[in-house]
């Protein structure tokens, strides 16, 4: 078995005058220590399966298992990072880091070392007592990075995590977080809508249609990409050419639309 199953979900939302299916009968598995993207159009219901999958949801039909357990928001084998850092601004960084590890009855004098540690490895040494307002966007994100990590989940899943931040910053932290991942052999899942994005960090692609969310494809990401940084991989004909093939194909979609 996968380490990540999604089997046959699907989800609908209900109001008192609209029934609206987000996703529907969607399969695919993910293996441990893999990077998968899910892209696709506006309505595709990439974050509605992102929140079914890290157990904010139930789905409406099918299961999801992570390493053979049904996903538990609480439990500390989920990571999840969104595109606001939702870091307390009335909390130092120290603070704000070793929050999960409280919540979860996990802070000990070895799991705050380890926090802290990972806080000086992706260059936040020196902001421990400093207060988020204090920090750039990018450091924030770090430091949201470090507060999901300290509680070593099994599997992170990214929401966007780099949308709001500018250019380079945003190429910058892609490369942050492609090492600490593979440094730390984590399975992951990212919710975007930058191919380049989804191209330059990931093993697969399931780009999904939209009306309901649906698979429309898988991709594989070249085996000479997968070993180079999010930066490094932008500038290869294999990129050009993957980008070129999705891009055709989600025009195709909302031709379809």
């Amino acid at each position: 078995m996968s380490f990540l199953n999604i089997n046959n979900v699907s989800h609908t939302y209900f109001t008192s005058r609209h029934v609206t299916k987000a996703i529907d009968h969607i399969s695919f598995t993910v293996e441990e220590g893999e990077f998968v993207s899910l892209l696709g159009p506006s309505g595709c219901g990439k974050t509605t399966l992102l929140s079914i999958i890290a157990g904010l949801m139930q789905p409406t039909e099918g299961e999801i298992s992570i390493d053979g357990k049904r996903p538990h928001v609480q439990h500390s084998s989920i990571g999840y990072m969104l595109q606001q850092d939702y870091l307390f601004p009335w909390k130092t960084i120290e603070e704000n880091i070793l929050l999960g590890l409280k919540m979860m009855k996990l802070l000990n004098e070895t799991s705050k070392h380890d926090a802290l540690q990972l806080l000086a490895d992706i260059g936040l040494n020196g902001v421990e007592k400093q207060f988020p307002r204090q920090l750039s966007g990018g450091m924030r994100q770090r430091a949201a990075l470090v507060r999901t990590l300290a509680v070593k989940p099994k599997v992170l899943l990214l929401d966007e995590p780099f949308s709001a931040l500018d250019f380079q910053t945003k190429l910058k932290l892609e490369d942050l977080v492609f090492d600490t991942l593979k440094q730390f052999k984590k399975t992951a899942v990212l919710v975007t809508h930058d191919i380049g994005e989804a191209i330059s960090m990931s093993d697969r692609i399931v780009l999904l249609a939209a009306k309901p969310g649906r698979i429309h494809k898988i991709f594989n990401v070249p085996e000479e990409l997968r070993e180079l940084k999010p930066f490094s991989v932008r500038s290869k004909e294999a990129y050009s050419l993957l980008f070129n093939e999705i891009w055709k194909e989600l025009e195709s979609l909302e031709t379809d639309e």
